[in-house]
């Protein structure tokens, strides 16, 4: 099971896209588990991860958090993808990054 973790600025805002994520996955039996999590909880969350997907709110947080984790996938949001709320798209890209 893969693990993938969004990062937003407060966990909320992507909490759409997750669902639409989570039914992409399920119509094509992608074993995952997608969750969306403040940035304040990135710390927690990111060594676990699969992948990290961050939101375009943070998206001035890559830098430092790929030098934080050197070894992790983290990759930004396409920010048309965000706004449209195409959650096969993300997950098409993130499936593309660890697969």
């Amino acid at each position: 099971m893969k693990n993938i973790v969004l990062i937003c600025a407060a966990g909320m805002s992507t909490s759409l896209l997750v669902s639409k994520m989570q039914k992409c996955a399920n119509d094509v039996n992608y074993d995952c588990h997608i969750q969306a999590y403040a940035l304040s909880e990135a710390k927690e969350v990111i060594p676990a991860a699969d992948i990290v997907l961050l939101g375009p709110q943070v998206r001035y947080n890559l830098k430092s958090i790929k030098e934080q984790y050197p070894a992790k996938k983290i990759e930004l949001i396409d920010m048309a993808h965000y706004g449209a709320m195409n959650g096969e798209a993300v997950l098409s890209f993130a499936r593309k990054c660890i697969d």
